[in-house]
């Protein structure tokens, strides 16, 4: 067992970005299960007694539920330049330790717009079961906040990428090459 967690998580970097992946996609999709369910026990009460706009409900709440697709891009993008699909576990235990530094923050913005777009959401669930005509518009109201969970994932793909070689191989930064070492 110790030999285990030698080669992962000191020897290598393999085991903390692992540990990233399931992170990241977790804490996303957590996040858009929660938001989901506050947008559609709003929608709920306005499809009661208005069950003519389901369609225009439907798509108010799913919108928190984009989060959870970010979270598992997020995994996915892991796996991908980190070496786990392809079974190599050559990265360095400093990078493992930052790729899930970034998998933690993400999925923390992840949850936090999921939640806070699911309560956007609400708003616009309310506005569209008076005023139906206004649902094109109400959108907008969830929809700004996707763009700071976009943000969060487009960040961490870059970070990631920056962190990583093509082909999953560590990233050993020139240090010599700074100024002053």
């Amino acid at each position: 067992m110790t030999d285990l967690l030698k080669l992962y998580f000191v020897q290598t970097g393999f085991g903390w970005v692992v540990l990233g992946a399931i992170v990241v996609v977790t804490v996303s999709c957590l996040g858009s299960a929660k938001g989901i369910w506050i947008a559609s026990s709003q929608a709920a009460g306005v499809l009661s007694e208005k069950p003519e706009l389901f369609g225009k409900m439907l798509v108010l709440m799913a919108l928190p539920g984009t989060q959870g697709f970010y979270g598992f891009i997020g995994a996915i993008m892991i796996a991908l330049r980190s070496g786990i699909i392809i079974g190599n576990i050559n990265i360095s235990p400093t990078v493992g330790l930052s790729i899930l530094l970034i998998a933690i923050c993400m999925g923390i913005v992840e949850y936090i717009t999921a939640i806070m777009q699911a309560k956007a959401a609400t708003a616009a669930i309310n506005l569209t079961g008076k005023q139906p005509e206004e649902g094109g518009r109400a959108i907008l109201i969830p929809a700004l906040v996707e763009t700071y969970a976009v943000i969060a994932l487009l960040i961490s793909i870059l970070l990631i990428t920056w962190l990583t070689k093509e082909g999953g191989l560590s990233f050993t930064a020139a240090i010599h090459a700074l100024p002053g070492f």
